[in-house]
Parts: C-alpha cells; sequence; structure tokens
C-alpha cells in the first residue's frame, strides 16, 4: 500500500484554487452536468485518468471531484457532477462564462502501464463512470497497445445513465465491447436488467490476460471484485477508485482516513489485495 516516507511536495495549486473560466455545462441527465473550464490565467498541472482537483465555488466552499475529461486536452478541465449537496449544486447551476476556483491535481493514476498488451475490462456503477472516462479515452487513443477492451456499466434506471450518446460511438465505432444494464426499468427498455454483477460471467475475457478497474459505491465494488475473481483475475490485477470524504486533498485534515491510509494522499486508485483487508474491518 502507498506510503508517505518525505514531507509532501506542493504544487502551485495545491492550497491556493487558481480561477478556472466555465466554457460549457452540459446536463447529462436529472441531476448529473458536466462542466468544462478553463484557466482565466495560469493552470494547473495536467491532471491524469483517475486523479481529481478540488473546486471551489466562492462563498459556497469546495468538493473534490474526479476528471472525466480528454487526457490529450490538459489545460481543459471536465468533471461530472451529481447535483446532491449545497456546493455540487451551486457547481451544477453555473453558466459559461462563471468562475470557480480549481486546486489541484491530487491522488494516485489508474495504472495504465499494467494494461499495455492485456486485456482491459472497465466496470463502472452509477456515477462510476465517469472517473472511467478518461480511461476510455486514452485506451481508444493507444488501442494497438491493448487486447480486448470492453467497458461493463450499470445505472439504478435508464434514466440515471450518463454519456448515453458517447456510448453508443464507442460501441458501434470502436473496436471496444460496451455493455449496459440497469437495475430497473419500464417496459419501453429494450435493454438489459440487472446489477452490474451479472455483466461479468458473461464477458469475453481471458483471466490470464486481463486487467480490471472499478468504480462505484463500495458495495458494488465488492461484489464486482468478487465476481472477478471468480472468473480467474487475480486479486493484484483489480483496481478500485475509493471515494471517502476529502476536505483538503493534502493528507493534512484525516478526513479520508481508512485505517492506515489516507484516500486523498495515497489513494483513490489502489490494487485490490491491498484495499479489501481494510474494507472488511466495519468500525473502518
Amino acid at each position: 500500500m502507498a506510503t508517505i516516507t518525505e514531507p509532501l511536495e506542493l504544487t502551485r495549486g495545491s492550497m491556493t484554487p487558481l480561477p478556472y473560466r466555465v466554457v460549457r455545462n452540459q446536463r447529462e441527465n436529472h441531476d448529473n452536468w458536466t462542466l468544462e473550464l478553463e484557466p482565466v490565467e495560469e493552470a494547473l498541472d495536467p491532471i491524469g485518468p483517475g486523479q481529481f482537483t478540488m473546486l471551489y465555488v466562492f462563498g459556497v466552499g469546495e468538493v473534490p471531484i474526479s476528471s472525466s475529461g480528454n487526457p490529450a486536452e490538459p489545460r481543459r478541465l471536465v468533471h461530472t457532477i451529481r447535483a446532491v449537496g449545497a456546493v455540487t449544486k451551486a457547481l451544477c447551476a453555473l453558466e459559461p462564462g462563471d468562475v470557480l476556483g480549481a486546486r489541484g491535481p491530487f491522488g494516485n493514476r489508474w495504472p495504465l502501464e499494467a494494461a499495455r498488451g492485456r486485456d482491459l475490462v472497465l466496470v463502472g456503477g452509477g456515477v462510476g463512470l465517469p472517473p472511467l472516462r478518461p480511461v476510455v479515452y486514452h485506451a481508444l487513443a493507444h488501442r494497438v497497445e491493448l487486447g480486448e477492451l470492453m467497458l461493463l456499466y450499470g445505472g439504478r434506471t435508464p434514466a440515471d445513465l450518463l454519456f448515453t450518446h458517447e456510448l453508443e460511438t464507442w460501441r458501434n465505432e470502436h473496436d471496444m465491447r460496451v455493455e449496459v444494464t440497469v437495475d430497473a426499468a419500464r417496459s419501453d427498455w429494450h435493454g438489459r436488467v440487472g446489477v452490474v454483477t451479472t455483466l461479468i460471467p458473461g464477458a469475453p475475457l481471458v483471466a490470464d490476460e486481463a486487467v480490471a478497474f472499478v468504480v462505484g459505491p463500495e458495495i458494488m465494488m465488492r461484489y464486482t471484485a468478487r465476481a472477478l475473481l471468480d472468473r480467474g483475475l487475480d486479486p493484484d490485477r483489480i483496481w478500485v477508485s475509493m471515494e471517502r470524504t476529502m476536505r483538503c486533498g493534502v493528507g493534512l485534515c484525516g478526513h479520508c482516513q481508512l485505517g492506515p491510509t489516507l484516500i486523498c494522499r495515497d489513494g483513490p486508485v489502489y490494487r485490490w489485495d491491498e484495499i479489501e483487508p481494510l474494507l472488511r474491518v466495519d468500525e473502518l
């Protein structure tokens, strides 16, 4: 598990928010919006797949949001946000031209090098798809370096699905397998119904040649990891992205502590064999 043995090296945007201007605010569904931001002057360091920034609405507060943008466009920050609290609702209500603060990037990245030459399985549950979207962009740009590429995505209902047009594009125009399911649906839904783990038994993966990146609620990630292990994947080739309450982003406040690890500092991406023992402790 990642540990810090030396003083944390802070970048320009680690503690002081830099001003970013909203250039686009796109509604994805009934409670999710995607903000595209560009720096007013100075830009943050490029944000990698899996990392996050702290977005600050002046006079309201700040929250950690994972990148959902294309790593090939490092100057533009893209974040898909669910409006569930005061700060996220304020973020989702911003309009082009509005200015907010951003600091970061924080956290580690998806281990893309571990997928080179292997099958890559991406499993997203609910709002777990946005943190995987940069991985999809990277994978499609480096498609020849991968074996099978598949995305298994589950939502509560069809109305909760994100990036529906992109899902169709990825499925129809790229060498990529995309499977989508929902927990519940009306009769006008013609896709799969069931939790996302039901997609794993039929996924065309070769266990010895596959790695998996998983994002979603903790309970979903536990069952997903179990299903992947049942398919023969080794636990050291399954990675998950953890989400705990984060306040500072730099490992100082301790709000995101999980046993000996701080999610904002040592994560949010962890190998399953490292993080699973901690998730089995109810007190954590």
